[in-house]
């Protein structure tokens, strides 16, 4: 059984209304800026009316397996099987990117913010037919969205040239409002890109309150930690500032099914980029409606998959009642 690691899912179109509904359920209303001074708490936003588990399978080559069948999968919420009523696989269906930029002072340092914009560039270069963006930066305590969603690249390009670091960073604050925000995205497969350079010195939120909102909710965040050559062998005069810390950045995508990249050089970023959107175009999604028993609570979740999966990236649980147990007459479904 498997529940480590981390990858997305797109979505067949001839299942989105059960996606879109799913998203329904946790659409907030879009705001200017969210202030770090009343950052989003956990209990208000993670409980879940349907329950999306995109996921990515490896083969022991390391490549995606692309011809799973809903009977090879079987989905385990704390060690017990669960009846699905949602399986798809992506393909080549568009992508709604939230990308969440680190507008901070340190990001002017050692050439972090000309990186930045660099994977933004190759993302954006990436573009398919139906994909949309939208930009949020960062900054001296608040998240600002600066493009809502759009299917032109160039509005995202022009808008991430035209920042200027300042301040300090909030990165747990500004990434704890992104999984609603992200549903203002006109696809149902979806992806948070957070570019920074990973030191928090400014939020409300904890790391242990990001972990557990991010855990409970369904999409996945793909961390870019952005650091100079030198911070991987840090003198005793480099501050702390100068540091990335990777933990939380790994946690933050372990446990949102995403996947994290820490990168020094320019072909670095490049890879990085083309390696998260290979992903995202090889997911698959299953999903289920908790049955309102048992109360609210975090419930982790795995995947159980035929032999030739040597590994699978999937979101660590979710926060909401009972999942329908699967019974033993569908068993061999």
């Amino acid at each position: 059984m498997s529940g480590a690691g981390t990858e997305v899912i797109l979505i067949s179109f001839n299942k989105s209304m059960k996606l879109v509904a799913a998203a329904l359920i946790f659409a907030l209303t879009s705001a200017e800026a969210v202030s770090a001074q009343e950052p989003p708490r956990v209990a208000e936003t993670v409980n879940v009316g349907y329950v999306v588990v995109p996921f990515v399978a490896r083969d022991r080559s390391g490549k995606p397996i692309e011809n799973l069948r809903e009977r090879d999968v079987t989905l385990f919420v704390e060690g017990r099987p669960v009846e699905i009523d949602l399986f798809a696989r992506v393909g080549d269906a568009p992508v709604s990117y939230t990308i969440l930029l680190d507008g901070s002072g340190s990001m002017e340092l050692s050439g972090k913010m000309e990186g930045a914009r660099l994977a933004i560039a190759e993302l954006l270069s990436r573009h398919a037919e139906g994909d949309d963006y939208s930009l949020y930066v960062f900054a001296e305590g608040e998240v600002r969205e600066v493009v809502p969603f759009t299917s032109r690249p160039t509005e995202i390009m022009t808008a991430v040239n035209a920042v200027k670091p300042y301040g300090k960073t909030a990165f747990f604050d500004a990434l704890a409002a992104m999984p609603d925000k992200s549903l203002l995205g006109n696809n149902g497969s979806r992806a948070i890109i957070l570019l920074t350079d990973g030191f928090d010195n400014a939020s409300q939120m904890t790391s242990d309150e990001l972990n557990e909102l991010i855990g409970g909710v369904d999409v996945p965040v793909y961390p870019m930690g952005l650091r100079p050559e030198s911070a991987a062998h840090p003198s005793a005069r480099q501050t702390t500032d100068a540091l990335l810390d990777i933990d939380v950045l790994r946690q933050i995508a372990s446990g949102s099914g995403g996947r994290l990249a820490v990168v020094s050089e320019p072909d670095s970023l490049l890879a990085a980029i083309q390696e998260i959107q290979r992903e995202l175009r090889a997911q698959y999604l299953v999903g289920f409606s908790p049955t309102g028993r048992g109360g609210s609570r975090y419930r982790s979740i795995s995947l159980q998959l035929p032999g030739r999966a040597r590994s699978v990236h999937v979101r660590a649980g979710y926060r909401g009642t009972e999942p329908p147990l699967r019974s033993r007459s569908s068993k061999g479904k």
